[in-house]
């Protein structure tokens, strides 16, 4: 029986909640990439704001997707997704009432901390909610909406941009989340269940601002040092990162030792698979988040291409992913090494097929040249992300399935972010402020720079696929029913959802 006296109707209405919030989540961090140099040429931003636009939402939720779901332990998981919900929809309109960078940025980075308070409240309230047998169910057809968001964000948001609805052009891809936020808002105050954690956890404020400061550390000189010629400090700041960070694994294991409520369990290391599992995530997720990122700049800033016809030529990518979704999720459990590192090596075959159309077609470069490459990234996706979260989990035991699958959405997340800010310092550094001048010019310029950029992405599958044999053999057997149905209710809570596959 379920820990409520939910049943019927209002559970699967709070379900449709809840998988709302997923939606949303899956959707804006995807719908500004089509619409982004839209963006930064009505506001006239520089690339470093265009990128923080970009990597601040997936850095913000990585920093606090884990204190989310303690905060929900200790405040209740009611209370702290309202409020993640209530604030994911004042930020989305401010983003679309933005008036300067430092204010759309802010947004942004304040979409990405309120989808950290959601999300980790999602299976608490599933496992509260719903009977065991249940939650199976009910995980999959939240993390449907999920990659729903996820898959029809680019488009969506090229749509959007192109209709020009109001005159508002890119500022609706924000506004769309308004009325979607206060009709989750009004159904959920009436349906989801009022609970608490039995045993409530301390939260590690220390943790976290120790790994704010390491990560921005790294982060900001790799956005920003290009902008500012690369002075002296910058390279101070990331060398800092360094000490940081190993601060932060000290004081992990002594809070860890002392009352057990670390951040991040330092016992999840000691599984070499695990870590290894983490760099293998990290980067696969590089790669992706940048591909997108390059080929977007390229089409509209390079060839002068319209939102739309880039959305267009992007959704090749999602159908890539269809195509090949169901075969990685049923067979690649108990394959998932071969899986993910076939997936992987299809993916740097596309970022290889990339450069080759960019560097050959030029300012020519068409439709179904982009299409292409966009469908081979997808059916790399397809057959190895789906399975990429739970064979990374493979070893670890029952009792600490939700703890991992928390970090390794935390490790997708980080990855997403480092690889705008690595590929995005590449790219712009090669073109160079001035994108000015003839079409022509800019078209060979940006056909230059992406052929070289895209060489990254190459390296990052295929070091992923190197590194695939890391990997545990195969699932375990007990670990058919996912993280969910093993792991403790706090786990799951600290976890959230494993990552989708887009």
């Amino acid at each position: 029986m379920t820990d409520t006296a939910q049943s019927g109707r209002a559970r699967w209405v709070a379900l449709g909640v809840l998988g709302t919030a997923s939606f949303l989540d899956g959707l804006d961090a995807n719908i500004v990439t089509v619409a982004l140099p839209s963006i930064q040429r009505d506001m006239e931003i520089g690339f470093a704001s265009a990128q923080w636009t970009m990597a601040g939402y997936a850095l913000a939720f990585a920093m606090f997707l884990i204190t989310g779901g303690r905060l929900g332990d200790i405040f209740g998981a009611k209370r702290v997704f309202m409020t993640g919900v209530a604030l994911f929809t004042v930020a989305s309109a401010l983003c679309g009432l933005a008036v300067s960078p430092g204010m759309l940025v802010a947004g942004r980075f304040t979409q990405g901390f309120m989808a950290a308070l959601m999300l980790p409240q999602v299976m608490a309230v599933i496992v509260r909610t719903f009977d065991r047998k249940e939650w199976a169910l009910a995980a999959g057809l939240v993390g449907g909406l999920l990659s729903l968001g996820s898959i029809g964000g680019p488009l969506l948001g090229g749509l959007l941009t192109d209709l020009d609805l109001m005159g508002l052009g890119w500022r609706t891809v924000f506004f769309v989340n308004v009325p979607i936020g206060i009709l989750a808002l009004i159904l959920g105050a009436r349906s989801l269940p009022s609970f608490r954690a039995d045993e409530r956890p301390q939260l590690d404020m220390p943790g976290v601002v120790l790994l704010t400061a390491a990560s921005l550390g790294v982060m900001f000189p790799l956005v920003q040092g290009r902008e500012q010629g690369w002075p002296a400090w910058m390279f101070v700041l990331m060398a800092a990162s360094v000490p940081l960070f190993l601060a932060f694994v000290v004081h992990e294991r002594r809070r860890q030792a002392k009352n057990g409520s670390a951040l991040v369990d330092p016992a999840l290391f000691r599984h070499r698979s695990f870590s290894a599992g983490l760099v293998v995530t990290l980067l696969a997720f590089t790669g992706i988040s940048s591909f997108s990122f390059v080929l977007t700049y390229h089409l509209q800033f390079g060839l002068g291409w319209s939102v739309g016809d880039t959305a267009l030529a992007i959704a090749a990518w999602p159908l890539g992913i269809v195509a090949t979704f169901q075969l990685g999720w049923r067979f690649g459990a108990t394959r998932g090494r071969l899986f993910v590192a076939a997936g992987a090596l299809i993916m740097a075959l596309s970022s290889l097929a990339a450069i080759g159309v960019v560097h050959t077609q030029g300012a020519a470069l068409t439709m179904p040249y982009v299409a292409g490459t966009a469908f081979l990234m997808g059916l790399g996706m397809g057959l190895s992300t789906p399975i990429l979260a739970t064979a990374v989990l493979g070893d670890l035991p029952p009792k600490d399935a939700g703890a991992g699958s928390g970090v390794v959405n935390a490790a997708t997340q980080f990855g997403a972010a480092i690889g705008i800010a690595v590929v995005g310092a590449v790219l712009f550094g090669l073109v160079g402020p001035d994108t000015a001048g003839t079409a022509a010019a800019r078209a060979a310029d940006f056909s230059s720079a992406v052929s070289v950029t895209l060489w990254y992405n190459v390296a990052a599958f295929l070091l992923t696929a190197a590194l695939a044999p890391l990997l545990p053999r195969s699932k375990p057997a007990d670990a058919e029913a996912g993280p969910a149905g093993k792991a403790e209710r706090t786990d799951l809570t600290a976890g959230g959802l494993v990552p989708d596959p887009a």
